[in-house]
C-alpha cells in the first residue's frame, strides 16, 4: 500500500449494500442449514430491510441482520420475530450498524434489548491491478472436494479458538457447529474455498463470496507449522484478485474491535468502516 492511499469512506449506500449481502448470506447458510436436517425447524423473516435467522441450535446464524435500513419496524413486526425466537428456547439477537436512526435503538433498549458486544466491519476498495502471486513456496488453488473435511477441520478450529487481543467476544461457539455452519454456506450461499499448499501440506485455507460488487472475507486460518510464511497474506492477495475479476469494487471483513484480526487486515490496508452494536434480548 502506498502512503497516499485515500481511505475508503463508508457512506449509507455503501453500508446499506454491505449489510444486504451479509443478510443473503446468512438467509442461504440458514436455509441450507434445514434442508441438512431435513425439517422446516427454524426460519428467515424479513424485517425492516433486514431478516431475521434462526438456523440451528447454538447456530452462529441465528442473528438479526440488516435491521434499520428500511426504516423503524413496527411494534406487531418485533412482537412476532421475538415470539418465533422465544418459542425455540433462543434469545433474540441484533447486529445493530451505527449508521442507522438511532431511535432504533432506544425503541430495542425500550423492549428489554440489552448491549452485550460490538463488531467491525473492515473494507477495501478493490483494484484492477491487484496481482494473484503468491510469495516462493507457497501454492495457492481452489480447494476440491478431495480436501474438503480437512479444509473444514483447520478453518473451524481457527473460528473456535478465542482472540485474547481487544474486546472479549460476547459468544463463542463449538467447533462442531462451526463446521457445519461452514458447510452450509459453501453448499448454499456461494461460498468459493482457497487452500495453500506448502511442503505438500495444506497449510492454510479461506474463502470468499461474491455478491453485488462486494467480496466478503468470510473466513480464514493457516496451520500452527506454517504460520509466518506469507501465507495469510497469499489467500487475501488471491481472492482480491479474484474479486477485482468478477467486478467487486470493494471487499469486506468483520473481526472485534481492537482484535489482533483487525489490526492484521489493517495492516492490509483495510479500513474502519462501521461499526455494529449486538444487542441481545433474552427469552
Amino acid at each position: 500500500m502506498t502512503s497516499h492511499r485515500t481511505p475508503l469512506f463508508c457512506d449509507a449506500a455503501l453500508a446499506l449494500r454491505i449489510e444486504r449481502v451479509e443478510s443473503e448470506l446468512i438467509s442461504k447458510g440458514s436455509a441450507a442449514a434445514r434442508f441438512r436436517r431435513g425439517d422446516d425447524k427454524g426460519f428467515v423473516i424479513p424485517l425492516a430491510g433486514g431478516i431475521a435467522s434462526y438456523a440451528d441450535e447454538n447456530s452462529p446464524l441465528n442473528k438479526v441482520a440488516g435491521l434499520g435500513f428500511g426504516g423503524i419496524p413496527a411494534e406487531a413486526a418485533l412482537d412476532e420475530i421475538e415470539r418465533a425466537y422465544f418459542a425455540l428456547g433462543a434469545p433474540v439477537q441484533v447486529e445493530l450498524a451505527h449508521l442507522v436512526d438511532p431511535a432504533l435503538g432506544q425503541l430495542l433498549s425500550a423492549r428489554g434489548y440489552r448491549l452485550e458486544g460490538f463488531e467491525n466491519v473492515l473494507g477495501l476498495a478493490i483494484s484492477s491491478d491487484m496481482e494473484r502471486v503468491p510469495p516462493a513456496g507457497v501454492e495457492i488453488r481452489s480447494s476440491g472436494e478431495d480436501e474438503f473435511d480437512e479444509w473444514i477441520d483447520l478453518v473451524a478450529a481457527a473460528f473456535a479458538a478465542p482472540d485474547t487481543q481487544g474486546a472479549a467476544s460476547h459468544e463463542e461457539f463449538p467447533r462442531e457447529v462451526i463446521a457445519a455452519a461452514m458447510r452450509d454456506f459453501v453448499s448454499a450461499a456461494g461460498v468459493a474455498r482457497y487452500s495453500a499448499w506448502r511442503d505438500g501440506e495444506l497449510a492454510g485455507g479461506a474463502s470468499v463470496r461474491i455478491s453485488d460488487g462486494v467480496a466478503q472475507l468470510t473466513g480464514a486460518a493457516t496451520a500452527f507449522t506454517h504460520r509466518r510464511n506469507g501465507v495469510q497474506t497469499a489467500l487475501l492477495a488471491v481472492r482480491l484478485a479474484d474479486a477485482a475479476a468478477a467486478g467487486c469494487d470493494v471487499a469486506v471483513v468483520t473481526t472485534q474491535p481492537g482484535s489482533k484480526s483487525q489490526q492484521n487486515v489493517q495492516r492490509q490496508g483495510f479500513d474502519l468502516l462501521y461499526t455494529r452494536a449486538v444487542l441481545v434480548k433474552q427469552p
